[in-house]
Protein backbone atom coordinates (compact mmCIF):
# COMPACT_ATOMS: atom_id res chain seq x y z
CA UNK A 1 0.00 0.00 0.00
CA UNK A 2 1.11 3.44 -0.84
CA UNK A 3 -0.27 6.76 0.61
CA UNK A 4 0.76 9.72 -1.53
CA UNK A 5 0.30 13.45 0.40
CA UNK A 6 -0.28 16.23 -1.59
CA UNK A 7 -2.05 20.07 -1.07
CA UNK A 8 0.47 21.75 1.38
CA UNK A 9 2.09 25.14 0.88
CA UNK A 10 2.80 28.44 2.22
CA UNK A 11 -0.17 30.15 3.21
CA UNK A 12 -1.10 33.29 5.71
CA UNK A 13 -2.87 33.15 9.13
CA UNK A 14 -6.34 32.94 8.51
CA UNK A 15 -5.79 31.31 5.27
CA UNK A 16 -7.06 27.95 3.61
CA UNK A 17 -5.53 25.01 2.53
CA UNK A 18 -6.75 21.59 1.75
CA UNK A 19 -4.65 18.38 1.65
CA UNK A 20 -5.36 15.50 -0.03
CA UNK A 21 -4.30 11.26 0.17
CA UNK A 22 -4.37 9.26 -2.11
CA UNK A 23 -4.12 5.07 -1.33
CA UNK A 24 -3.07 2.95 -4.23
CA UNK A 25 -1.79 -1.02 -4.21
CA UNK A 26 -3.33 -3.64 -2.33
CA UNK A 27 -5.47 -1.68 -0.50
CA UNK A 28 -9.58 -3.54 0.84
CA UNK A 29 -12.37 -1.69 2.66
CA UNK A 30 -12.51 -0.82 5.78
CA UNK A 31 -9.31 0.87 6.74
CA UNK A 32 -8.79 4.03 8.57
CA UNK A 33 -7.27 6.79 7.57
CA UNK A 34 -5.80 9.56 9.66
CA UNK A 35 -3.79 12.58 9.50
CA UNK A 36 -0.94 13.75 11.87
CA UNK A 37 1.97 16.51 11.78
CA UNK A 38 5.01 17.07 13.10
CA UNK A 39 6.52 20.43 13.29
CA UNK A 40 10.15 21.05 13.52
CA UNK A 41 12.13 20.19 16.92
CA UNK A 42 8.78 18.67 17.80
CA UNK A 43 7.11 14.66 18.64
CA UNK A 44 4.75 13.94 15.25
CA UNK A 45 1.24 14.41 16.74
CA UNK A 46 -2.49 13.07 16.12
CA UNK A 47 -4.68 15.64 13.84
CA UNK A 48 -7.77 14.21 12.68
CA UNK A 49 -9.06 10.58 12.03
CA UNK A 50 -11.79 8.94 9.94
CA UNK A 51 -13.61 5.68 10.14
CA UNK A 52 -14.11 4.05 6.36
CA UNK A 53 -18.12 4.63 6.24
CA UNK A 54 -17.18 8.36 7.83
CA UNK A 55 -19.72 7.83 10.63
CA UNK A 56 -16.56 7.96 13.19
CA UNK A 57 -14.20 11.31 12.68
CA UNK A 58 -11.82 12.44 15.65
CA UNK A 59 -9.98 15.53 15.85
CA UNK A 60 -7.32 17.15 17.96
CA UNK A 61 -8.52 19.99 20.34
CA UNK A 62 -6.36 22.29 18.58
CA UNK A 63 -7.98 21.88 15.35
CA UNK A 64 -11.78 21.28 16.23
CA UNK A 65 -13.49 23.57 14.55
CA UNK A 66 -11.10 24.92 11.73
CA UNK A 67 -9.95 21.67 10.38
CA UNK A 68 -12.14 18.86 8.49
CA UNK A 69 -11.31 15.26 7.38
CA UNK A 70 -13.63 13.61 4.75
CA UNK A 71 -12.78 10.70 2.56
CA UNK A 72 -14.04 9.27 -1.05
CA UNK A 73 -14.07 5.75 -1.05
CA UNK A 74 -14.07 5.36 -5.01
CA UNK A 75 -11.10 7.22 -5.03
CA UNK A 76 -9.15 6.10 -2.06
CA UNK A 77 -9.14 9.60 -1.04
CA UNK A 78 -8.69 11.32 2.15
CA UNK A 79 -8.67 15.00 2.37
CA UNK A 80 -8.06 17.53 5.35
CA UNK A 81 -9.80 21.16 4.77
CA UNK A 82 -7.75 23.55 7.01
CA UNK A 83 -9.18 26.71 8.07
CA UNK A 84 -8.42 29.53 10.09
CA UNK A 85 -4.90 28.67 10.07
CA UNK A 86 -2.29 29.86 12.42
CA UNK A 87 1.41 30.17 12.41
CA UNK A 88 0.97 27.08 15.28
CA UNK A 89 -0.12 24.55 12.24
CA UNK A 90 2.57 25.07 10.44
CA UNK A 91 4.00 21.31 10.22
CA UNK A 92 4.66 18.54 8.24
CA UNK A 93 1.65 16.51 7.23
CA UNK A 94 1.07 13.05 7.21
CA UNK A 95 -1.36 10.58 6.08
CA UNK A 96 -1.41 7.30 7.54
CA UNK A 97 -3.79 4.45 6.94
CA UNK A 98 -4.61 1.78 9.61
CA UNK A 99 -6.25 -1.41 7.88
CA UNK A 100 -5.84 -3.54 10.99
CA UNK A 101 -8.42 -1.93 13.18
CA UNK A 102 -11.45 -0.09 12.55
CA UNK A 103 -11.28 2.06 15.74
CA UNK A 104 -10.67 5.50 15.02
CA UNK A 105 -7.44 5.60 17.32
CA UNK A 106 -5.36 8.93 17.63
CA UNK A 107 -1.63 7.35 17.82
CA UNK A 108 0.93 6.75 15.20
CA UNK A 109 1.74 3.23 16.63
CA UNK A 110 -1.77 2.07 15.86
CA UNK A 111 -1.49 2.96 11.67
CA UNK A 112 -0.12 0.36 9.52
CA UNK A 113 0.56 2.73 6.61
CA UNK A 114 2.17 6.20 6.12
CA UNK A 115 2.85 8.83 3.16
CA UNK A 116 5.70 10.88 2.60
CA UNK A 117 4.09 14.31 3.86
CA UNK A 118 3.47 17.83 2.35
CA UNK A 119 4.92 20.75 4.18
CA UNK A 120 2.24 23.42 5.49
CA UNK A 121 3.76 27.08 6.53
CA UNK A 122 1.21 29.50 7.76
CA UNK A 123 2.96 32.74 7.98
CA UNK A 124 2.07 36.07 10.74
Amino acid sequence: VQLQASGGGLVQAGGSLRLSCAASGRTTSGYVMGWFRQALGKEREFVAAISWSGGTINYADSVKGRFTISRDNAKNTVYLQMNSLKPEDTAVYYCAADFTRTVVADTALEYDYWGEGTQVTVSS
